[in-house]
């Protein structure tokens, strides 16, 4: 028995369901299949890091464990071998409990924030990067999903990555050659004292170098709304030999609150193609009308 003529459209129409759902299938396969081989390395190289200081604080646990040891061995020879006036056992400090009281200050330095000073430039409380002002991000076509050739999905950092405390690597903003600059809306009007300026350690870098951070770089105020005038307010050298999270007082001091500040970076450390920068944070005094 022939089929009815009726079942060959039904039978298309069901043939191309089945094609699309497998190609559906097969672009999600394609697209995981093409996640960049840099971002695999970043992880494998992260989670060796995470692993090398896990295996840094068990030494340091066990070389605690051994110092509170010997400390309550002193204790015990002090207890046996001290007597008082009287005769009596002679009133001894706790060095065990002295030990732990000083471990104890050092992790909860540990936890603290390094700077300890507000960040008015922190996007979480409100600051913001002004795209007018801000320089153009670098293009890097690896920083793309591909699906038969064409790319989509770019998961490059945006400007404001700059305003996070984020700085794993690879979460940094990049702009291409070595100068470029950033506005910054501060989340609220501060007169201005300090910046701080934040870059992954060569430890911690994919590439082995940090030869893409920051060098020289200058700071300035803006009085109203984000436009007009820029007053000078200091102009900076980051150490990339010096520790990660570097602070620097502004050269120069204004008497009135700034909404915005302006962030040129001047040089970088030798990266031909661009320049990355992780966070940057400003602080300062809270004026009057704020």
């Amino acid at each position: 028995m022939w089929p009815k003529e009726t079942e060959f459209p039904q039978k298309s129409r069901h043939l191309y369901a089945v094609i699309a759902e497998y190609g559906s299938r097969l672009y999600n396969y394609q697209a995981r299949l093409r996640m960049p081989k840099e971002q695999l390395e970043l992880l494998k190289k992260e989670s060796q890091a995470l692993e090398n200081n896990f295996r840094e604080i068990l030494v340091l646990i066990e070389q605690i464990n051994v110092l509170k040891a010997l400390l309550r061995d002193t204790q015990e020879g002090l207890h046996s071998h001290s007597r008082d006036a009287d005769g009596g056992p002679a009133q001894a400090p706790d060095p065990t409990e002295e030990m732990s009281n000083l471990v104890n200050d050092i992790l909860k330095k540990l936890r603290e924030d390094q700077v300890q000073m507000a960040d008015y430039a922190l996007k979480s409380a409100g600051a913001s990067i002004i795209e007018a002002g801000t320089s153009e991000s670098y293009k890097n076509d690896k920083a793309k999903l591909h699906w038969h050739g064409i790319g989509f999905l770019n998961y490059e950092m945006p400007p404001d990555a700059i305003l996070q405390p984020d700085v794993h690597p690879g979460k940094c903003w990049a702009f291409p050659g070595s100068q470029g600059h950033a506005l910054i809306k501060l989340a609220r009007k501060i007169i201005p004292t300090a910046v701080t300026m934040e870059h992954i350690s060569e430890k911690v870098s994919p590439s082995g170098n940090i030869s893409s951070a920051p060098k020289e770089f200058s700071v300035y105020g803006i009085w109203k709304q984000c436009e007009g005038e820029e007053i000078f307010l200091g102009q900076f050298l980051y150490n990339n030999t010096g520790t990660a999270v570097q602070t620097f007082e502004l050269q120069h001091e204004v008497s009135e609150s700034l909404l915005c500040v302006k962030l040129k970076i001047l040089s970088n450390w030798g990266h031909p193609k661009y320049t990355c920068l992780y966070r940057f944070r400003v602080h300062g005094a809270l004026g009057d009308h704020t």
